[in-house]
């Protein structure tokens, strides 16, 4: 029988609504399995537990009383560190923010502690949340529970590890260039990026973002299951007028047709031959679920990856550089450099510009989504790098860039995309990843059931080492 940190959230908020289990005794299991693990992977960096415990106990009384605590009836879940939670830093990885203490929930917080969710921890991510690896000078690194050698991903790599060794069994994430569905990727989990404007976003702890990141930045969860994906995403998804790019949008699922267009190598990028298969595998089993799916090039991505750049950069370049400067973390002032050479001076030109192509990518990929509701397309193009590889060298940051070509397009037209895991090879971790039409979270969802429901579930990783 499985322990309880190994249930899924869906498995725990059933048997906790169902009185099988407490929500303080599903807390209390996931504390201990933090304390046993946390010290050898440094995903969790800021402890909740006493708030835990009292979530948890008012969870209790809600049922005692024959009430519905909601979707994540008392589910553990862990909040980055990029996002307010009342009580404790907001740091984004930066010692400069080390004490800049939240006064209010940030909307997802408030949503998922409406629905029933216990928040166990709050989890690691690189300073400034710049990377697809998990390192910063205030916090330290984050180890990938499964195979301590590579990267845990990032920037949400702290909520990653914290899935996939049983800490929590959701985490929350969020995703300007991959960073939730590279995380899951890396640490053998799904992950969702929703559309722009579905889950509210908003830090009362700091002034807002600049456009770069009000087009591209969102909130989404990691889980070791896609019915976890989607109650988490009930949850995350409740009104908040504090977003004005909030869109009210219904969940339901509505028809489609059930075509996947499979594009192996999107824009010619290079894709390992293990990916290649895995993406083969995947366009296979969804064959033998009753989709058509034709192998066929996808929109471009390349054009919209350089938008991403210029926008991004844009941003940082204009409200962030002398932070970065300040802040000295030497990973962090090596990838903004590096980005920086390759998007070049953007500028008030650059930056129209931009915003000006944005327009034609998105009509041309709405278009094509009109004609196949699903893309399987690579989550990266290498299996997960090795620990530190992007800051080896430029060159090595060079080809980490290229690999994540997929991770940096999809933000830059709003895209709601999936990371599914598939199983490993050679001790790294593989999956997919799925694209579909704006707020149609629910096709995704779909093909990600009929991809997991022909493979094996996805166990609880044990980080053995001394």
């Amino acid at each position: 029988m499985n322990q309880i940190w190994q249930m899924t959230a869906s498995e725990i908020a059933s048997a906790v609504r169902s009185k099988k289990i407490s929500a303080t005794e599903v807390a209390g299991t996931h504390l201990e399995r933090l304390d046993d693990v946390n010290p050898k992977i440094n995903a969790i960096v800021q402890d909740c537990r006493e708030d835990a415990m009292h979530a948890a106990q008012r969870v209790d009384e809600a049922v005692a009383r024959g009430e519905d605590p909601g979707a994540l009836c008392g589910v553990p879940v862990t909040i980055k560190v990029n996002v307010d939670q009342k009580g404790y830093a907001t740091t984004n990885g930066l010692r400069l923010l080390e004490h800049q203490v939240a006064q209010h929930d940030s909307p997802v917080v408030s949503n998922i502690r409406k629905a029933g969710g216990v928040i166990v921890g709050r989890t690691n991510t690189p300073a400034f949340s710049l990377r697809w690896f998990t390192k910063n000078s205030l916090h330290g690194q984050t180890l990938n529970p499964y195979n301590r050698d590579i990267t845990p991903g990032g920037s949400s790599g702290g909520a990653a590890a914290a899935v996939a060794a049983g800490i929590c069994a959701l985490g929350h994430g969020t995703d300007i260039a991959g960073s939730i569905r590279y995380p899951a990727y890396a640490c053998g989990l799904h992950g969702l990026r929703p559309s722009l404007g579905r889950v509210p976003a908003y830090n009362a702890s700091a002034a807002d973002r600049y456009i770069g990141a009000q087009l591209m930045a969102v909130s989404g969860p990691i889980a070791r299951s896609i019915s976890d994906i989607a109650i988490s995403l009930t949850a995350m998804v409740a009104p908040d007028a504090r977003d004005p790019w909030y869109m009210p949008v219904s969940l339901a699922q509505q028809d489609f047709p059930k075509r996947a267009a499979l594009t192996v190598a999107p824009d010619g990028m290079h894709v390992a031959e293990d990916i290649r298969a895995a993406l083969a595998d995947a366009a296979d089993k969804l064959r033998a679920a009753g989709w058509t799916v034709d192998e066929i090039e996808c929109p471009p991505m390349r054009p919209a990856a350089e938008i991403n750049a210029h926008l991004w950069m844009a941003e940082t370049q204009f409200g962030a550089k002398g932070l970065i400067r300040e802040e000295a973390d030497p990973d962090a002032q090596f990838v903004f450099e590096q980005m920086s050479k390759d998007a070049g001076d953007i500028g008030l030109d650059g930056l129209m510009n931009a915003l000006q192509a944005r327009a034609g990518l998105v009509r041309e990929w709405a278009l094509f989504l009109r004609e196949y509701p699903i893309v399987v397309c690579p989550v990266s193009g290498e299996l997960p790098f090795d620990q530190q590889l992007d800051v080896q060298s430029e060159a090595d940051f060079a080809g980490v860039f290229e690999a994540q070509l997929t991770q940096r397009a999809l933000p830059a037209i709003g895209l709601p995309s999936l990371s599914v895991a598939t199983g490993s090879i050679r001790g790294r971790p593989i999956g997919v990843q799925l694209i579909a039409p704006h707020y149609r979270e629910d096709i995704l969802l779909a093909a990600g059931l009929d991809i997991e429901a022909a493979g094996e579930p996805i166990q609880v990783a044990e980080p053995n080492w001394d």
